[in-house]
């Protein structure tokens, strides 16, 4: 095992429990390095910190995982971490309308670079760093013996495969043991909050559908009865299938993607043959495969009386923080310019560099820019299956208000 010692004034926020340690707060390692494994941690005057793993071909190069010194840091301990993040969730699993939720939601469950969510029978999970990658058939095998799922997924986040010197690949867990993929596996069928969906495997963004939006998709439903309602960067439709169940006069849903817009239309089918949404709900749906901010600076004004703002990640990076704001500002100023008066807009940010303040600050801009007043209605944040770990206040990523807005 490897022994860290941090340079003297670098501790305080690992004291405080923040999991990542970078090169700069690193004053030397003993032995010399020679391939990724378990450190002790250690302050200038040689009192212990944490356990972790450290790795100089990653961009974190000692990621912390317990600062409670009778711990093991081995296979063991990362089953128990595992272990324990399906048990904080069990509740979940007797929900009778909801069969896809988060199992492990990375740092936040002390498991940095993996989140795991379940989708009915099957399993899937996201690896975004080198410690996810090292101990994912470990963490793989302890699902599998808890939850015995039909099949375990796992893909590498592309935005972090390149960080971190990982590539990209998709590999099968049955069992607890690695197997090949099996080509004649059928899409698989779960439910949220009574509504259908159905992910292909392996296709899709990230684990192919984005669970943290659970409760703010059921949110806006006591919004959008009788409106027209824009539905951007709609993806595979999870807000427009709610807009369209709370009786929305209309739904236009604009993506980049026209094979999601397109399995968009396939789940509103879906849930009229289930009788979830009421017959003709098809009708009331248009799909627009286009660049979601080109898309709405060309839209007529006045049209809608609700809008849902659901950009992709704006902001990777601390770095690109600056340009991110301007781009959620424009996307916000045009969405309040051109709604009605007195129009609802549900709008996001998954930028976990972006902070709360950031955000409604961003908001402010807008909203003096486009000359008109906000009222902050609701303020929307990820499941409890996504909980926010206030020593890692980066796993409070998706912030999102409901606003009024007056002109």
């Amino acid at each position: 095992m490897y022994k860290v010692i941090i340079k003297e004034g670098k501790d305080r926020t690992i004291r405080r429990h923040h999991p990542w340690v970078f090169s700069g707060a690193i004053d030397r390692i003993e032995p010399a390095y020679t391939e990724a494994g378990w450190a002790e941690t250690y302050s200038s005057t040689g009192l212990f910190i944490a356990y972790g793993w450290y790795d100089e071909k990653s961009h974190i190069l000692l990621r912390l995982i317990s600062w409670k010194k009778k711990d093991n840091p081995s296979d063991e301990l990362v089953r128990k971490l595992t272990k324990a993040a399906v048990e904080r969730r069990r509740d979940l699993f007797s929900l009778a309308d909801t069969t896809a939720f988060r199992l492990i939601h990375g740092e936040a469950d002390f498991l940095p670079g993996i989140a795991a969510d379940v989708y009915g029978r099957e399993i899937r999970i996201i690896v975004s760093s080198r410690f996810g990658e090292a101990f994912l058939p470990v963490i793989a095998s302890e699902l599998d013996k808890m939850l015995h799922p039909s099949v375990i997924e796992a893909v590498t986040d592309k935005q972090f495969a390149g960080l971190e010197g990982m590539s990209e690949r998709v590999r099968h867990f049955r069992n607890g043991e690695e197997t090949k993929e099996d080509e004649s596996r059928d899409n698989v069928r779960f439910i949220e909050n009574g509504i259908w969906y159905e992910a292909a495997p392996g296709k899709g963004q990230k684990s192919g559908f984005y669970c943290d939006q659970r409760d703010n998709r059921k949110a806006i439903e006591m919004y959008a009865k009788g409106k027209n309602v824009l539905d951007l960067f709609s993806y595979t439709g999870g807000f427009t299938l709610h807009a369209l169940r709370a009786g929305a006069s209309s739904v236009d849903s604009v993506d980049s993607s026209e094979s999601a817009l397109r399995h968009l239309l396939y789940q509103v089918h879906l849930n009229e043959d289930k009788e979830v949404l009421s017959e003709g709900s098809r009708d009331k749906v248009n799909i627009y495969p286009s660049d979601a901010f080109q898309w709405l600076r060309d839209s007529e004004d006045n049209k809608y009386d609700m809008m849902i703002l659901d950009p992709p990640k704006l902001a990777k990076t601390k770095s690109s923080l600056e340009n991110a704001m301007k781009a959620y500002k424009d996307l916000n100023r045009v969405a309040m310019m051109k709604i009605r008066n007195g129009g609802i807009i549900a709008t996001f940010s998954c930028s976990g560099a972006m902070t709360r303040e950031d955000f409604r600050l961003m908001l402010s801009w807008a909203a003096s820019d486009a000359n008109a007043e906000i009222q902050i209605l609701r303020t929307l944040s990820a499941g409890e299956d996504h909980p926010v770990r206030l020593s890692f206040p980066e796993s409070e990523y998706l912030k999102g208000y409901i606003i009024r807005v007056i002109k």
